[in-house]
């Protein structure tokens, strides 16, 4: 069985991504793995060359920045990954810079695959995820944040990145999935809040015009994350490779949990949703086999 990981990442330095951990968190489960190494403005490439690892294989991009449409830029620069892909991958473990595995699933994520390797209706592997918010210690738990999504994917003709990078398509259609006990710890919105406010700044670049984004992003220097409608405190470990990172915290943030904003239509889904124990009324961008 052979696994191929694919990851894209630009002006990680600059905005702070953890995008060394996300890689080397995905190393022990892969056999090589392509990342596509956007022109940045900072370190970004010689972060990715430290890591040192004989498996890991840069392929120099250039971002379209033209294409603003629903952040499709991000979807063309994953697909430069998947084209890269040698044919005789059996598996593609796709992850983003912002997103990291925990060493404890390891175990559960080989036996999946092995499981169905030969199982072709199986056209890839459901992950559940955790969305960390102003701090290590809170994490989303309001319908706002998507449950679950797809990360690793068959090495199929005619698999690509949809829309904006979330998740994919065979030949236009949603991929058959199996989901899986494992997690992604997703970090995207963990950040010393003046990194914060400047990725929003960019970020949002990728969906809008510049003068779109100087409306709906604030003009002070740090995020307020204080705008949530609700988090839960993380009551388990990080990922070991995060815990460098997790130690140099320079910034403090407190949820106040008496300032819960959810509506109470998402409130009544909520309480549904567990009563029932299913996603009721979410968008699934797979179908579960």
């Amino acid at each position: 069985m052979k696994v191929t990981g694919v990851t894209f990442i630009r002006n990680a330095g600059k905005f702070d991504y953890p995008v060394v951990e996300s890689i080397q968190s995905l190393l022990p489960l892969v056999d090589e793995l392509i990342v596509v190494l956007g022109k940045s403005e900072d370190n970004t490439e010689a972060l990715i060359k430290g890591i040192d690892d004989r498996k890991i294989r840069i392929l120099n991009s250039i971002w379209d920045d033209a294409v603003r449409k629903g952040g499709q830029v991000l979807a063309l620069e994953t697909n430069k990954g998947l084209a890269a892909v040698s044919q005789d991958t059996d598996w593609i473990f796709y992850l983003q810079a912002d997103e990291v595995l925990h060493e404890a699933d390891y175990d559960e994520i080989r036996r999946q695959m092995a499981s169905h390797l030969h199982n072709p209706k199986v056209e890839g592997l459901l992950f559940r995820y955790l969305h960390f918010y102003g701090h290590y210690r809170y994490i989303g738990n309001s319908r706002r944040w998507y449950q679950k999504e797809v990360r690793i994917v068959r090495n199929l003709k005619g698999i690509q990145s949809y829309r904006d990078a979330q998740g994919f398509r065979l030949n236009n259609q949603k991929l058959r999935v199996k989901q899986i006990q494992a997690s992604v710890f997703h970090y995207g919105w963990v950040k010393n809040p003046y990194h914060q406010m400047e990725k929003q700044k960019n970020f949002n670049l990728l969906w809008h015009s510049e003068e779109e984004v100087k409306k709906m992003v604030a003009s002070a220097n740090e995020y307020d994350y204080s705008n949530i409608d609700s988090l839960m405190e993380f009551k388990s470990s990080h990922p070991k490779v995060m815990i460098p990172r997790i130690d140099k915290a320079n910034w403090d943030f407190v949820y106040d949990a008496s300032k819960n904003k959810v509506k109470w239509k998402d409130k009544i889904l909520s309480v549904l949703e567990t009563i029932f124990n299913k996603p009721l009324f979410r968008y699934e961008n797979y179908r579960l086999l």
